[in-house]
């Protein structure tokens, strides 16, 4: 399953579904095939994935590259696999970017339409 974050300020953050789920709580939204961050809420989602971005960076302060995983589970698909590893802030930055001009440009962000 593949999840578009889509705004009219910016273009749009396509993920993986188990990704996208876990942003979306990350966010303090419920996981639903359909959602919105609505301009009022957008501080607030902002607020935890910078936090959810900085208590990653943290848990992964002094670690050299070759002490990260190269793989981890594939959850978005039927069969059991890995793919490649994948920062939590990696993950997150185009999504909090996406938040931070809607924001700026007073547009709700959806995803699921």
């Amino acid at each position: 399953m593949i999840v578009t974050f889509q705004s009219p300020a910016s273009g749009d953050v396509i993920m993986f579904g188990d990704v996208a789920q876990r942003m979306m709580k990350l966010m303090g939204k419920d996981v639903t095939d359909k959602g919105i961050v609505t301009v009022e809420q957008l501080p607030e989602a902002i607020a935890r994935l910078k936090a959810a971005i900085e208590e990653d960076k943290q848990q992964r302060a002094g670690l050299q590259e070759e002490d990260l995983p190269r793989t981890e589970p594939d959850r978005s698909g039927g069969a059991q696999s890995s793919r490649p590893f994948v920062t939590l802030t990696q993950r997150a930055v185009p999504l909090l970017e996406l938040l931070e001009w809607s924001l700026k440009k007073k547009k709700p962000v959806v995803w699921g339409v």
